[in-house]
């Protein structure tokens, strides 16, 4: 019954609903228990010769009306139950995708994308069918054996009753036994399907790169390894699901055959009527349901437990980062400072950044370069406040940023990352994702700023031309051209370009820049880049290397120190001149 504390929240604040669709299954077993009473009666009436055709009417018009009432009983608790099952599965997705959103980058960093979506398409489904067919099972087995079985003992005869029920236990301890084992299977069944969804995310993201190393044939086999291993985790599930029914079925037999057998005898010693046999073979006929959905009731149970642990497990994990009871809306300028700020990736071993100092002024331009892995976009990140920061060392507009709300810090800033990623909908949707409320006419002039006009224009659907599958229908340049100008539609305080113009040629670089300095003019701007003529205009220049400052100044003053900035700017004229 895990589960459905577990769900008792959901239970309690649909109560009504569920308290009439209960009373409804109350009626209908009620009513459930007149007809065989009324058949029993008849037999005994034609075996007296005492039946009359107006008894005979009255008894068959009583049935129809029965009939004729259950029907309607039973389209309202169907409504009601599985309306509300449907409603808790809406509440969750709704909840599993808000948790996911409000998620730090960390957790995805743990978390397989394919295990996120089985549970949204496997484990909440699995959960949805306990609030509608798990309560039904529940309360329809309960009410309707200790009605039919009250009836039995009261109106036919009790002894007969009991000798029927031998069996029973049987059915309690392999209820169980089998539960544990479906529990158990089940959980293991859904993590190999989250794998299977990993597999099949990666390689259709991946198709590119599989078709370009030649390996179709090998991740073909991988995922065959991986979706058997599914199977045989499925057929496993399918083994004790597949024991229920036939067990539940000759526990049924026995009871039928010992109630038979017995009842033949008390009716020949005149201990019963025939007609009393009769009723009582449709009593127990009447407890074939509620011992089926009994079994299926522990399935159901199994499942949805097995679903929720999962779920709960997700629910349980917090993201890194959140705002605290002091955090602060109003954020007065657009200076960025830090002062000593060392900073280490969650579960890292070493720092990624040690001893960062600098301070940009508003309207001021910050370049930030170094060799691959030196740390430059783990300081964009921890600007954007992405991963918990030590106190009182990183400051935008003079304040912690901890001590910012994100949706402040995060509604100041612009950010371009490396990973450019575009939605499968069309490029002015894409253009305007961070600023829904933009005109046709701003979305032009954003992809201007960005050198991406003339590119558009000659699509043959213009703005309505869809980019498909994460921009799959681009350019490398095209994709980072429009994510840029995404972030210059938003006109933010604060702009951090992420090596976001590796992808263009130097000529679209300098156009962007330039568009960049004339339309920024009072705002501040952070670049970090590879190509080192992207950050010559800033007003400070930082030369990361293992996370440290190793030198720092104007682009003439890093020219003058005549070291790693000087080198390496010196051999990528060169390169541009003979590529010239």
């Amino acid at each position: 019954m895990y589960i459905l504390r577990q769900l008792s929240w959901f239970f309690r604040k649909y109560w009504k609903r569920y308290t009439v669709g209960i009373a409804f299954l109350f009626l209908i077993d009620l009513l459930m228990l007149w007809p065989p009473r009324l058949i029993g009666q008849t037999v005994d009436q034609i075996r007296n010769g005492s039946l009359t055709t107006s008894g005979l009417a009255t008894t068959i018009v009583t049935l129809l009306l029965i009939g004729l009432i259950l029907y309607g009983l039973r389209f309202f608790w169907r409504y009601l139950l599985f309306g509300g099952s449907l409603m808790l599965e809406r509440t969750l997705r709704e909840r599993l995708f808000g948790h996911l959103t409000r998620m730090s980058p960390s957790f995805y960093s743990r978390r397989r994308s394919g295990d996120l979506m089985a549970l949204a398409t496997n484990d909440i489904p699995a959960i949805e069918q306990t609030a509608g067919m798990g309560v039904l099972t529940l309360v329809d087995s309960l009410f309707a054996t200790l009605l039919t079985l009250a009836v039995m003992m009261v109106a036919i005869d009790w002894q007969l009753t009991l000798a029927a029920l031998i069996p029973m236990p049987f059915l309690a301890w392999a209820t169980a036994y089998y539960g544990k084992l479906l529990h158990d299977r089940f959980y293991l069944a859904q993590e190999a399907f989250g794998e299977m969804n990993d597999h099949v995310q990666q390689s259709v993201s991946g198709v590119r790169v599989l078709r370009a190393f030649v390996q179709e044939k090998e991740d073909v086999e991988a995922f065959r390894r991986v979706s058997e291993k599914t199977m045989e985790r499925n057929i496993s599930v399918s083994r004790i699901d597949a024991l229920f029914e036939p067990t539940i079925g000759i526990i049924i037999g026995f009871s039928f055959l010992i109630g038979l057998g017995y009842g033949t005898y008390l009716v020949f010693s005149s201990a019963i009527s025939l007609g009393d046999l009769v009723a009582f073979n449709l009593y127990l006929g009447l407890l074939i349901w509620p011992m089926f959905a009994f079994g299926w009731l522990m399935n159901i149970l199994q499942r949805g437990s097995a679903s929720q642990k999962r779920l709960s497990e997700l629910f349980a994990e917090r993201p890194d980062v959140v705002d605290s009871e002091t955090v602060v809306e109003d954020v007065p300028d657009n200076t960025v400072e830090a002062r000593g700020f060392t900073f280490r990736y969650p579960q890292a071993e070493k720092d990624a950044l040690s001893d960062i100092s600098f301070m940009l002024h508003e309207g001021e331009t910050l370049g930030i370069v170094g060799r691959t892995g030196s740390g430059k976009s783990t300081l964009c990140r921890t600007l954007l406040h992405q991963y918990p920061v030590e106190s009182d060392a990183l400051f935008v507009g003079g304040k912690p940023v901890e001590r910012i709300s994100l949706s402040a810090l995060r509604g100041k800033i612009a950010y371009v990352p490396q990973e450019h990623l575009l939605f499968s909908r069309t490029i002015e949707a894409n253009v305007a994702f961070g600023s829904p409320q933009a005109t046709t006419e701003e979305v032009w002039h954003a992809l201007s700023l960005a050198e991406m006009k003339g590119d558009v224009a000659q699509f043959a659907e213009g703005l309505g031309t869809m980019v498909g599958e994460k921009g799959v229908t681009l350019s490398g340049g095209q994709k980072q051209r429009i994510s840029i100008a995404r972030a210059l539609l938003m006109n933010a305080d604060i702009l951090i370009l992420d090596d976001c113009l590796s992808a263009v040629d130097a000529r679209t670089e300098e156009s962007i820049l330039r568009h960049l300095r004339d339309e920024r003019k009072g705002k501040t701007t952070i670049i970090t880049a590879h190509r080192l003529s992207a950050v010559q205009h800033a007003q400070l220049i930082l030369v990361l290397d293992e996370g440290r400052i190793v030198e720092r100044g104007t682009h003439d003053e890093l020219m003058a120190q005549n070291g790693w900035y000087a080198e390496q700017y010196r051999r990528q004229q060169m390169e541009q001149d003979v590529a010239g």
